[in-house]
């Protein structure tokens, strides 16, 4: 009787272990479809904070193809990116839900390096045969959000 309950508790553990596996497998990767839908620019433009950014972006030329973690989520790995888009995502979470939104949406030192890491990255013909000490945009305003013309002087 003993070793029969024994079997029945370890079947039981590992039915449960089995459900959380599934469960953590599916909070990780999200229901169908929402990893996917959670990269577009339609699902970045919902949070009424990133309105006056995404219309600029539908109107920014050839970049306005891209999907917004094309320029903003790191791309040297899946783990990295993943990682990035989950802090980055929890920052926009708490900043909209919070209401502290800053009266300008600028990039962190950290963004920016990603930024100016996916524009070689897209660009590497190009920017190969010029100086990249500075950030792409400071020349290419009309590439950010909010920047249209060229910079001043040129």
């Amino acid at each position: 009787m003993k070793h029969l309950l024994q079997k029945k508790y370890i079947k039981t553990v590992a039915v449960i272990v089995a459900c959380l596996l599934l469960l953590g497998i599916f909070l990780l990767l999200g229901p169908p479809k929402l990893l996917e839908k959670s990269e577009s620019p339609g699902f970045c433009a919902r949070c009424h904070v990133m309105e006056s950014e995404y219309t600029n972006f539908m109107h920014s030329g050839a970049h306005r193809r891209l999907q917004c973690v094309d320029c903003h989520l790191p791309h040297e790995n899946p783990a990295s990116h993943y990682t990035w888009k989950s802090i980055d995502g929890m920052k926009d979470v708490i900043h909209f839900y919070s209401g502290i939104v800053p009266e300008r949406i600028e990039l962190s030192d950290h963004g920016k390096r990603v930024v100016q890491q996916n524009c070689i990255r897209c660009h590497s013909e190009l920017v190969s045969q010029i100086d990249q000490s500075r950030n792409c945009w400071e020349c290419h305003r009309s590439i950010t959000h909010i920047g249209t013309g060229a910079a001043p002087g040129m």
